[in-house]
Parts: structure tokens; C-alpha cells; sequence
């Protein structure tokens, strides 16, 4: 990424082109290749990784959730990577005006997380409004961008899309702002995103560089504050809701973790096929009851077209049957382990109690190197 001098201002930043609402081929194509290149020495290194993710507690994780980050998050940790999950608290208030029942969906995250095999000895479970060195660095960052390059982000540019003439509010605005805090805070070198989500990382990247050319290194020197974290892309199954539309907890199209089996069934039993009798696995042509297919591969581990072919001329009927045995049998070690979970509430407060703890220590210590590059140690 292109350098500048140190009196240079965010305005003139030959990198921001970084923060535009969309990422470019060229760039695509880098991060790409880089994240490859991140997934190959994994294997090999996987203590040179420290890597931060984490949900907005709006609601209950689902199975989208889990196929599409959960399970990997557990794969990384098991294989060696510093694993940071953040509950981030703060960020529901965003575009929301109310925090109605947040205690109670912090702690049934942190029960979806250990249930799956989050292991709270190996990776760091925090919540965002616990961790005061953290949010302060929103300060000095704030400081290195600019109102129209907030803008110009895409998830501000879509919620500003969609308020209606709603005002946004300025915790929305710097919402962008607020992620490269929790990326940076503890050093994160790697993030995992959708391409969607790219943008974010790369603004991250442009915070921790512009930091190091106003304001300084601390120590020695010799390194900059704040590494430049990389994107770790990885394929995503493509689930829809039970309605054959975007999963969604906001649209009541999901199947929770938290469900019992009959609920699960219930919902399944809703979900949307079409006329056809002959079930085939053909998600451009039959996005609906491929999805249903998808599901039942996806908790066998089996081929979606062997899955398809087995049911063949049995109908909607059939296929949702075999969707609501497989799912019920896959999660159902899950289940029972947040059922105990949910029993020892105690628990549950001890272990985020602990994560919070050590998120604290890292953000104090990142906090004092700040201060000690902008010149600001006073005693």
C-alpha cells in the first residue's frame, strides 16, 4: 500500500481509495491471494495467527451461523490460532433504539459458543462494552478518517439507504471505526469475512497504517502499534431461509440452535419446496428445495446429489422428513450441552467474567503503547 509523508491528511491519502463502497477487482484479487497464502501456512504455523470475529447479540445464532463461521472458528482454534471472539454489545445500538432482553442473548451466544466447542481455555470470549481501553482508542482513530470516507463505507452507505430519511445515528456513522478497534485492539492479524466485507478489513489496514505515519511507534521503535491485519476468506455454504428467501433472524426464517427437535421439525415442515415431485439437487433451477438438500448434506457430510437422488420421486414430503432427522441428529450433542449450559448460569458469567479479564489487560497494554507514541504519558 502506497506511503505517505507524516503531515499528510486523511483527505490526501493516496491508500483511501481503500475505503470506497465497493472493493475493486485489483484488490480482490490481492486479498485472495493473500488469504491462500495465510490458509497454506496455517497448516504449518498456526501460533503466527491471531485472529478476531464475533456476533452482534440482536438475537440467537441459527444454522447459517453455524455452517457459515461457527464451525470454522472451532477448526481454528483446535488447529493452534489465538482465537478472539468479541459479543459486541455496543454495536447493537447502532440502528437499534431499544436493548429489550441483551443480557439474555449475550449469555445464549456465549451458550451457542461452548456448546459447538468454543473452548474458553484457548480462545478469548469478551464483551464489547467491558472493555473500556478498547473503546477509548475510537479517539485517536477517529482523528485519521474523514466524515465522506465514513460515507462511503458500505454498511453505513446501505443503512443510510435504508433509514427512510431516518437521521443515522453518529455511532452508526462510526460504526467502521469502531470494528478497527476491535480488530486492533489485541493485534488481530487476521480476520475471517465474506468478500462482502472486505472493505472493512481494508479500512482497518488504512487506520493502523495512517496511526503509524501522524503519530509514532512506541518502545523502540520498531515496529509499528498496530499490524496490518489480512482478510482469511473461506467458501460459505449458501443457505436461505426456511421461505427461499436470505436467512434472516429479522425475518423469522431460521432455524436456531437453541430449538428443540420438534421445533426444528415444525419449522422445517413450513419451509418452502415447489410442485415438482422428483427431487433434485439444483440450486439455480431449484433454489428452494435445494436449499432443504443442502441442509441434509451438510449435517451427513454427504454428497448433495447422492442425498437428492436416495430421496428421488419422494416428494417434499420425504425430503423434508430426511432434513429434520438429519439436522435433529447433528445437533442434538450441541443441544445437550447448552441445555447444561443454560442450567449453570453461574458459569456462563464465570467464563465471560474471565475473557472479559483478559480482553482488559491486552486493551491496557495496547492502550499505554498508544499513549506512548501520540506523546501523551504524563507521570
Amino acid at each position: 500500500m502506497t506511503t505517505e509523508p507524516q503531515t499528510t491528511r486523511p483527505q490526501d491519502d493516496p491508500g483511501s481509495e481503500a475505503l470506497s463502497d465497493s472493493t475493486s477487482e485489483a484488490s480482490l484479487r490481492r486479498s485472495t491471494a493473500r488469504s491462500e497464502q495465510i490458509w497454506a501456512d496455517l497448516e504449518h504455523h498456526p501460533s503466527r495467527y491471531r485472529m478476531l470475529t464475533g456476533d452482534r447479540p440482536t438475537g440467537h445464532l441459527h444454522l447459517g451461523h453455524y455452517f457459515g463461521s461457527l464451525r470454522n472458528r472451532v477448526a481454528l482454534q483446535d488447529q493452534g490460532v489465538d482465537t478472539w471472539v468479541l459479543i459486541a454489545d455496543y454495536q447493537v445500538i447502532t440502528d437499534r433504539d431499544t436493548v429489550d432482553s441483551i443480557q439474555e442473548r449475550v449469555f445464549s451466544l456465549l451458550a451457542d459458543y461452548l456448546a459447538v466447542g468454543v473452548d474458553p481455555a484457548r480462545t478469548t470470549i469478551f464483551a464489547h462494552s467491558q472493555v473500556p481501553a478498547l473503546n477509548q482508542l475510537l479517539l485517536p482513530f477517529l482523528s485519521l478518517v474523514t466524515d465522506a470516507e465514513l460515507r462511503r463505507n458500505p454498511t453505513v452507505k446501505a443503512e443510510q439507504e435504508a433509514t427512510g430519511g431516518r437521521p443515522m445515528t453518529g455511532l452508526m456513522l462510526t460504526y467502521p471505526v469502531h470494528q478497527a478497534a476491535d480488530i486492533l485492539f489485541c493485534k488481530a492479524n487476521v480476520v475471517p469475512v465474506g468478500k462482502d466485507q472486505l472493505p472493512h478489513v481494508e479500512q482497518t489496514r488504512v487506520v493502523a497504517r495512517r496511526f503509524d505515519e501522524r503519530y509514532g511507534r512506541a518502545g523502540d521503535g520498531s515496529a509499528p502499534v498496530f499490524p496490518a491485519p489480512d482478510a482469511l476468506l473461506s467458501e460459505v455454504p449458501n443457505l436461505l431461509g426456511t421461505d427461499g428467501q436470505k436467512m434472516s433472524k429479522s425475518r423469522g426464517n431460521v432455524i436456531e440452535l437453541r430449538m428443540s427437535a420438534d421445533d426444528t421439525a415444525r419449522a422445517v415442515k413450513k419451509a418452502v419446496t415447489d410442485p415438482h415431485r422428483h427431487i433434485t439437487y439444483d440450486p439455480v433451477g431449484r433454489p428452494e428445495v435445494s436449499n432443504l438438500v443442502l441442509l441434509a448434506s451438510l449435517t451427513t457430510g454427504r454428497d448433495p446429489h447422492a442425498v437428492a437422488d436416495e430421496i428421488g420421486d419422494g416428494g417434499s414430503g420425504a425430503l423434508k422428513r430426511v432434513v429434520t432427522e438429519a439436522v435433529n441428529e447433528h445437533l442434538a450433542p450441541l443441544r445437550a450441552r447448552r441445555a447444561e449450559l443454560e442450567a449453570d448460569p453461574a458459569e456462563l458469567r464465570r467464563v465471560l467474567a474471565a475473557g472479559n479479564a483478559h480482553a482488559n489487560d491486552v486493551a491496557e497494554a495496547t492502550l499505554s503503547e498508544v499513549r506512548e507514541a501520540m506523546q501523551m504519558v504524563y507521570a
